[in-house]
């Protein structure tokens, strides 16, 4: 093809392949705007009930890559089976755009799998900026499923979505994508059974985010696997203009570069993060939680691995009020006066926790903080908690502290019923 097909408004549209193999010219060869195979609706004219499977698009060929299906629907997108094969190095846009236009349509795109990535800008013959997206979702007011899709070495992220849709992630792979893996920002965005890979750090671009939301109502990632043995950029970041976010069951691996697990940026609201566990050998916080914003639960979660504290002392960094520790295992055996919790804020649970680190477990510098029923030791034998000079209300009960309590200064402190 060397030529774009374009229909806008058009309904019952099926393109359905068998054993078909679409083959892009390339970027000199192509005929008027080196856009797009297939332009169907467009956001002031969808199109309505869109089929696409079983093709392959073929771009092995060099200075060969295009938006292979740009489709505009109102309602009833369906796109499966879809490969593209070989490195987009064109310069122009990536290989799919979707969305849907009526608050009330869905789409669906399953196995739509771009695996061979895509060129930096200044190694292609066109000049799209940064480079190509995977898939882009934008303009969107419906709710589009992903399941089972495949986004490998893409420069301009590999899934971005924005809008005031929602958006679920099933399944699927995304892999060395930049500066995010998965960004969204829709009102309702969730993320389940999904494996993020960093293992090939990008010299063109600073980040390869796993998980990034700018904005939501809602937020919900669970079953989820994160494998950063080349980390460039924390595991998942949560942006002010959540509204809420709920993370389950979730594993992150992070090797000896400094990444954060979860970062909660000032100004989000509530987030709760249970049984999330962060394997982590670098030194940086497994949990950041920053600012002002909505109280934060951390519940049946654990932190082990050889991190350090050279660069950020703490597992666990919480400087927003009104948060909750519940049931966590820190196990942090790296030297570097590598810290457990950092309390910087007012209104603190920490109940039911076990944590050992090469330093102490918990720094309480702020107000209102309750600490009940813990097991709190250091492997170099400092204290078991730190009363900071400006604390004021603390109350120790029923705590094992094989390494006592040093107490700075801090004012109305009450310990009961603890051992050490």
């Amino acid at each position: 093809m060397d030529e774009q097909v374009r229909e806008s408004g058009a309904d019952n549209v099926g393109l359905v392949g068998d054993d078909a193999t679409l083959v892009p010219a390339d970027y000199y060869d192509f005929d008027g705007p080196q856009y797009r195979l297939f332009r169907l609706g467009t956001y002031y004219d969808p199109a309505r009930d869109v089929l696409i499977k079983n093709f392959d698009v073929d771009q092995r060929a060099d200075d060969t890559g295009i938006r292979a299906f740009h489709v505009s629907v109102s309602d009833g997108l369906s796109v499966k089976n879809i490969d593209v094969i070989g490195r987009h190095d064109s310069g122009t846009w990536g290989p799919a755009l979707f969305r849907v236009t009526d608050s009330d349509g869905s789409g669906h795109i399953d196995g739509l799998r771009i695996t061979d990535g895509a060129d930096w800008q200044t190694q292609t013959p066109g000049d799209l900026w940064r480079g190509p997206t995977g898939i882009l979702i934008n303009n969107h007011d419906g709710s589009i499923r992903l399941d089972h899709c495949v986004v490998r070495n893409y420069p301009d992220n590999g899934l971005y979505v924005t809008g005031s849709g929602s958006v679920s992630v099933v399944g699927g792979l995304f892999q060395n994508n930049g500066p995010v893996n998965v960004r969204i920002g829709a009102s309702r965005a969730t993320v389940e059974r999904t494996e993020f890979v960093t293992d090939q750090r990008s010299p063109y671009y600073l980040a390869q985010i796993p998980m990034r939301f700018d904005y939501a109502d809602r937020v919900v990632v669970r079953d989820v696997s994160i494998d950063l043995t080349a980390p460039n950029g924390d595991a998942v970041q949560i942006l002010d203009d959540v509204e809420s976010a709920a993370l389950r069951n979730t594993d992150i691996d992070i090797a000896d570069v400094p990444a954060a697990g979860v970062v909660v940026k000032s100004g989000s609201g509530p987030v709760s993060i249970v049984d999330v566990d962060v394997d982590m050998d670098c030194s940086a916080n497994a949990f950041r939680l920053l600012g002002n914003g909505g109280g934060v639960v951390v519940q049946d979660c654990r932190i082990a691995g050889s991190a350090s504290g050279e660069n950020l002392r703490h597992a666990i960094r919480c400087e927003r009020d009104n948060c909750e520790f519940r049931a966590l295992t820190v196990d942090q055996w790296g030297g570097g006066k590598r810290r457990g919790i950092a309390l910087l804020g007012e209104d603190y649970t920490v109940y039911k926790c076990r944590i050992r680190c090469s330093d102490r477990p918990v720094s309480a510098y702020g107000d209102d903080i309750w600490i009940e029923e813990n097991y709190l030791d250091s492997y170099s034998g400092d204290e078991s908690i730190r009363i900071g000079p400006d604390a004021d209300s603390v109350r120790i009960k029923n705590n094992e502290l094989p390494d006592g309590i040093q107490d700075a200064g801090g004012r109305n402190v009450l310990v009961t019923g603890t051992t050490y």
